[in-house]
């Protein structure tokens, strides 16, 4: 297939007239002078000359008066002079286009902006450098999100590391009490319960974090759906009612049965059973937990109140950060995830949570959801 392509290519050449010796001796002459990367140039330089050539001899030919041979040649020289100014303010205009993309592009790889001289003009230039400018911020914002997700799984590697490591070196203290000493059945059945705490601890650490790094690394998946907040509400007073009615507090609902929002029912119960269980958690025994519902023109806003120590002003938004533990709740059970996860999970369904507290009087969070 090759063979029948170079036979045909030089197919023109066999058949064309034989090259004489002087065009022989010039085409030598000009190649050795023009280096191959202006070889076509010359060739149509060389052809100028040639029709220059021809041109002249056609008019001291077939126009016998003088001046309408000089007219003639005057046009032509004339045009011959406004193409070559033409070509050349074209050459130069391809030069600088091409002397500011290298400046863009050099810019770019050194990891700087550009300095764009004109970047509102409707050129050439300023088209592609815009072009390069929008890829260049694409990329950026791509190694910025990477930069940021490698920093967020550390952190999550060690925030895990350090809230498992406490649960687990009590489990393996227990597990070898029970396998070096002699007990009664009483304290064996003691350090079983003990651990049988810290497993239950460690599970719901485990669950919790599971649920953190789903929200973080955007896996988290809602199902967002127009269904009765009564429902919801109902479904996440249940997780705390046990624990309430072991303290004696009181727990209250005021929500209309006709009341309804886009949500997801499943994730919202489990943000507001996040709250309702600091609520009860940090509310002191004989104390009362309520929820109220009330419509507004865009949101819906559910209010969760409680009777509880209460929480300095100060530390308003620091409740939300994931395992932040105030110091006047540091001795009580919990590991500090479960308004960061309500949060998460409210701001997702484009809604919101804010808080007002007086300390030792009780808290506030309140809940807006789109209606």
């Amino acid at each position: 297939m090759n063979e029948t392509n170079e036979q045909t290519e030089t197919r023109p050449l066999a058949g064309s007239r034989k090259e004489t010796a002087g065009f022989r001796k010039v085409r030598g002459f000009v190649r050795s002078l023009l280096p191959s990367s202006t070889l076509i140039p010359a060739l149509f330089l060389l052809a100028a000359v040639c029709l220059s050539a021809i041109l002249l001899w056609l008019l001291w030919t077939f126009v016998p008066r003088e001046p309408v041979r000089l007219g003639i040649l005057s046009a032509c020289t004339g045009l011959c002079v406004l193409a070559g100014l033409w070509v050349f303010r074209q050459r130069r205009q391809t030069d600088r286009f091409a002397d500011e993309l290298c400046e863009t592009l050099d810019a770019l790889l050194s990891d700087r902006r550009p300095d764009l001289s004109h970047p509102y003009d409707d050129s050439l230039a300023s088209r592609v450098q815009g072009k390069l400018m929008q890829y260049y911020e694409f990329a950026n914002e791509g190694r910025l999100q990477s930069r940021r997700d490698k920093e967020t799984i550390q952190g999550l590697v060690s925030d895990i590391s350090h809230q498992v490591k406490t649960p687990i070196a009590n489990i393996r203290m227990f597990a070898e009490i029970l396998q070096k000493h002699t007990l009664s059945d009483s304290q064996r059945e003691t350090f079983l319960a003990t651990m049988t705490e810290q497993i239950d601890k460690l599970d719901f650490l485990l669950q919790s974090l599971i649920k953190m790094s789903r929200l973080e690394t955007g896996t988290f998946v809602l199902h967002m759906a127009e269904g009765r907040l009564n429902d919801t509400i109902a479904r996440a007073m249940s997780t705390v009612w046990t624990k309430a009615d072991q303290k004696g507090i009181h727990l209250s609902a005021d929500c209309a049965d006709n009341i309804s929002v886009q949500h997801d029912p499943k994730w919202t119960a489990e943000a507001l059973g996040n709250i309702l269980d600091n609520a009860v958690k940090y509310t002191p025994e004989g104390g009362s937990v309520s929820v109220s519902v009330r419509p507004w023109q865009f949101y819906t806003r559910i209010d969760i109140t409680d009777t509880g120590i209460g929480i300095p002003e100060e530390h308003y938004h620091d409740v939300f950060q994931r395992f932040y533990r105030g110091e006047e709740a540091a001795a009580m059970e919990g590991v500090g995830l479960g308004l960061y996860l309500a949060n998460g999970i409210i701001t997702r369904q484009k809604g919101y949570i804010s808080v007002v507290s007086k300390a030792g009087k009780g808290t506030t969070f309140s809940v807006y959801l789109l209606s």
